[in-house]
């Protein structure tokens, strides 16, 4: 392992912002299930994750935007959302954390109905067939998001793959979801009614494909 990447664990583990749980501590009574608000963040605000976080971008944009609003981050990946967690420190954001852990737990690690909103921003479209079972939009996976969001709840999807929001927005629509935006261009067709943050807080990825003048599309459904 690098040195770097060596750095950037330390680092995190001082930061107040992060949560690095074991396996076997989330599996077996998670002391922050159903307590996120009260507990890590000191209030009873909506509570909003971004799933496959990255380096944190949007959870740190989305914070800055809602001051009345908590924002998890969520990534396996420390090194990666080490940049958005220390961003956040820096800044005094006492709205943004993140967690370090697998997706897939996310039922051993939120209660029911605990989440206001969900996010996923640029997840691998695991394109093949064999790997259908490891899209955050599989509906393995969507079963656990509607087992943890509000009632109300909502998800939104931003990807540069029109495979990915193709296959996001035809499974809602089969699962009797409520879909609320389908956008396939969201910079191209600037008449598209969106608020002004699905456009203006970019990721590192979004950047990029933009630089590569690949379209980003936008997909947000209930599930009731």
């Amino acid at each position: 392992m690098g040195k770097d990447k060596l750095r950037k664990f330390a680092e995190n583990k001082t930061f107040w912002n992060v949560i690095q749980p074991e396996r076997e501590e989330v599996l077996h009574n998670f002391y922050l299930k159903g307590r996120w608000k009260r507990d890590f963040f000191k209030n009873e605000n909506p509570l909003v994750l971004e799933l496959g976080c990255g380096k944190g971008e949007y959870s740190v944009g989305l914070g800055k935007h809602f001051l009345d609003k908590n924002f998890l981050g969520i990534d396996i990946k420390g090194a990666r959302f080490w940049s958005g967690a220390k961003t956040a420190v820096e800044a005094g954001m006492h709205n943004v954390g993140f967690l370090r852990t697998q997706i897939e737990l996310l039922d051993c690690l939120f209660a029911d109905e605990e989440v206001d909103e969900i996010w996923i921003t640029f997840p691998d479209p695991q394109i093949k067939f064999k790997r259908a079972k490891h899209r955050l939009l599989h509906p393995s996976f969507l079963e656990k998001y509607k087992k943890i969001l509000h009632k109300y709840g909502c998800v939104h999807l931003k990807t540069d793959s029109e495979f990915l929001h193709g296959y996001a927005n035809g499974l809602a629509q089969a699962l009797g979801y409520r879909v609320l935006a389908s956008h396939h261009d969201i910079y191209g067709s600037p008449e598209y009614e969106l608020p002004s943050y699905v456009r203006e807080i970019k990721t590192h990825y979004e950047k990029l494909f933009l630089s590569e003048n690949k379209p980003i599309t936008y997909l947000s459904f209930q599930f009731s």
